[in-house]
């Protein structure tokens, strides 16, 4: 990274306050407030990195400011650059990346919301995570903010972009859905059935999780982050534990990465039957949706004799896993995993075989290459548009360098892609638990534990799913938590579900919606 930081400054001169290297695989440039911008586009246009996301923290007590990390990849060295510039509070302002980078948008009006600090030049001046009958001056993620037992609500109201013209009808849809689900709110324009635009208006069930994670133990916070998004419950706690893990400087032993990855595939293959199973459901393909689901069920239960709880909590701890499996264990999981393949197998074929099926799903809800790289999108969504991304490769953990494994990618970005994204990366499952059970030595299953360095901050970060998750932790001067920024996969994904739904039909929605799956409640952190 030391010829990047020359050019850096080569290039950028005053700007280049301070380079120094973090824990493992992390570097920090600390950058004056107003060179942010001209920061990010070196980065992005001279050295071809990726702008993942922007943590806030309120560090007056510290140092006086708030403090901003703009989180990068550089995926041609392994490496993430963290990008930190303090903002006074006396001067508010800083500069926006949302018109040179898009994805920035939502993460700039985030923080705005939780921390009070404004995005100058931000496109997009309202509210996204607190709603208009939130109290203004009041900043849930300042040290300040007394948590009361309730907030005294004010009158307000949400402005929707408007689409003017003869004959556009606006669609409501939301917040409370029919389904089993946690609220967000649609708005359709259309003409006829064709929609002509969506605007998504979600966070009606924010938890607050970021700012529960203050002063916790890394127990405490584990058990949280396994209950951001319950489907991808260990995804979050691994990403979790690796940033807990590198603030401890904590060693995972060879045995636990590699039951790491086991347990992390088994996971993916029981979201994916479901999303697959969904897609056949929307279009009224029962019997399809019906063997998948009969499949899920299978993986689900299978978890529960391996660990004792079907969605694989409790799984992942710090310095390791609770949960070892034995050589007896190890043959007769291989042989269950071969009949749920073999089963998988059966279904899929005739999936690809129902006309009325493919009818749907091919050219519907098409997200173009540039859409997605242009908003960041991720995970299955992002490689079915063309994005060959994916952090189990890019930037290995667990034991994941130690393995080969296919990164599906299809470039149509339809609902089709997305479903075949799924159906290969189900494959790649199968075939990486085997690996992983056959190449997995003996040895501890836990490391020893250490206290956590004060005044550190780390990354952690695992491919979820639905795509990235990265949990990002700062401690104090005491080595208590201080700050604990979760990014999950479906912030990034959501505001692409904008896009791939025009010219489509109102109908085609839902299906469109299951495609990309995105959780309520993974957002609504």
């Amino acid at each position: 990274m030391k010829p990047v930081f020359q050019k850096l400054k080569e290039k950028l001169g005053c700007a280049i306050l301070e380079v120094s290297e973090g824990p493992a695989k992390e570097w920090r440039v600390f950058a004056a407030k107003d060179s942010i911008l001209k920061v990010a586009e070196c980065l992005v246009e001279v050295f071809g990195m990726r702008f993942l996301f922007l943590s806030g923290s309120d560090t007056r007590k510290e140092n006086g400011s708030f403090t901003l990390h703009y989180v990068f990849s550089y995926v041609q060295q392994d490496q993430f650059l963290i990008v930190q510039t303090r903002v006074e509070e006396k001067d508010p302002q800083f500069p926006s990346l949302a018109r040179f980078l898009p994805q920035a948008n939502w993460h700039e009006r985030e923080i705005q919301d939780l921390l009070g600090l404004v995005a100058a030049g931000h496109p997009d001046s309202r509210r996204l995570v607190l709603h208009e009958d939130w109290p203004h001056g009041l900043f849930p993620l300042r040290k300040d903010f007394g948590s009361p037992e309730k907030i005294p609500r004010i009158a307000g109201e949400y402005i929707f972009e408007r689409v003017e013209g003869e004959g556009i009808f606006e669609i409501p849809v939301g917040p409370v859905h029919a389904g089993i689900i946690e609220p967000g709110h649609f708005r359709f324009s259309s003409a006829g059935e064709s929609i002509l635009k969506l605007e998504i208006h979600h966070f009606y069930t924010h938890k607050g999780t970021e700012k529960s994670g203050e002063g916790k133990t890394p127990e405490h916070l584990l058990c949280l982050a396994e209950r951001i998004s319950g489907d991808n419950s260990l995804a979050h706690a691994v990403a979790c534990a690796q940033a807990l893990e590198s603030l401890g400087q904590i060693e995972v032993p060879s045995r636990a990465q590699f039951l790491r990855v086991v347990f992390l595939e088994m996971e993916r293959l029981h979201n994916h039957m479901s999303d697959i199973a969904g897609i056949a459901l929307d279009v009224a393909f029962s019997f399809g949706a019906s063997q998948l689901m009969r499949v899920k069920e299978t993986l689900l239960r299978l978890n529960e004799q391996l660990v004792g709880t079907r969605l694989l909590r409790s799984v992942a701890t710090l310095g390791g896993v609770r949960h070892n499996i034995s050589e007896a264990r190890k043959e007769w999981l291989i042989r269950e995993i071969k009949k749920i393949k073999d089963d998988f197998d059966k279904t899929i074929q005739i999936l690809w075989q129902v006309d009325s099926l493919m009818d749907r799903v091919e050219t519907t809800g098409t997200i173009k290459k540039e859409v997605a790289e242009v908003l960041g999108g991720v995970g299955p969504v992002a490689r079915a548009s063309g994005i060959d991304r994916d952090l189990r490769r890019d930037h290995p953990y667990a034991a994941y360098k130690n393995l080969f494994f296919r990164v599906p990618v299809f470039m149509e970005g339809d609902v089709e892609s997305r479903m075949k994204v799924r159906v290969q990366e189900v494959y790649e499952s199968f075939k990486l638990i085997y690996d992983a059970l056959h190449a997995m030595p003996q040895g501890p299953l836990r490391g020893e534990i250490k206290p956590l360095r004060p005044s550190q901050n780390a990354l952690g970060y695992v491919e979820s799913p639905r795509g990235e998750c990265f949990h990002w932790i700062s401690t104090d001067g005491q080595g208590k938590i201080s700050r604990w920024k979760i990014q999950s996969p479906s912030f990034s994904n959501w505001p692409l579900i904008e896009y791939a739904v025009l010219e489509n039909i109102v109908p085609d929605f839902p299906l469109i919606n299951k495609s990309m799956n995105l959780s309520y409640s993974g957002n609504d952190r």
